[in-house]
């Protein structure tokens, strides 16, 4: 991967290329998914962009029957509820996401500790194309 700086880019370009970027803190090394530009462990402002291996496992979810308007447009409701998800990376960062390939309607069979690996959702199209950040049990 090209050397890119961490003030250069977005997370969010690096969502629309399919890549699950976090930031890494030059002075303790602390790993944070999405990134910060400072570190909340040791308070150094020297952060690194570091490229995420893209699996985990669920540590902590909740199923959602009423959703933002998007997520209703996607056909989620009262009786087709979508998961959302806290997923610890490998690395041991944490990160809030969607939850794909899980049965919001029936909690009691997702279990913690599920393996995931990452999914990139996008919608839309030209400059309105966004990229959601989603896993999937692998």
């Amino acid at each position: 991967m090209e050397e890119r700086h961490f003030s250069d880019i977005s997370y969010e370009q690096f969502l629309n290329e399919e890549k699950l970027m976090g930031s890494r803190c030059k002075a303790c090394g602390t790993v944070f998914v999405p990134p910060r530009p400072i570190c909340v462990q040791c308070y150094a402002g020297e952060m690194e962009w570091v490229e995420m291996k893209g699996t985990g496992k669920l540590a902590a979810f909740t199923s959602i029957a009423v959703g933002p308007p998007f997520m209703v447009e996607e056909g989620y409701s009262r009786t087709n509820p979508y998961v959302s998800g806290v997923v610890e990376l490998d690395e041991g960062a944490r990160v809030v996401a969607r939850i794909e390939g899980l049965d919001g309607s029936r909690p009691e069979t997702i279990k913690i500790g599920t393996p995931l690996q990452v999914e990139f959702l996008h919608r839309g199209e030209g400059e309105s194309l966004t990229t959601f950040l989603a896993f999937r049990p692998s």
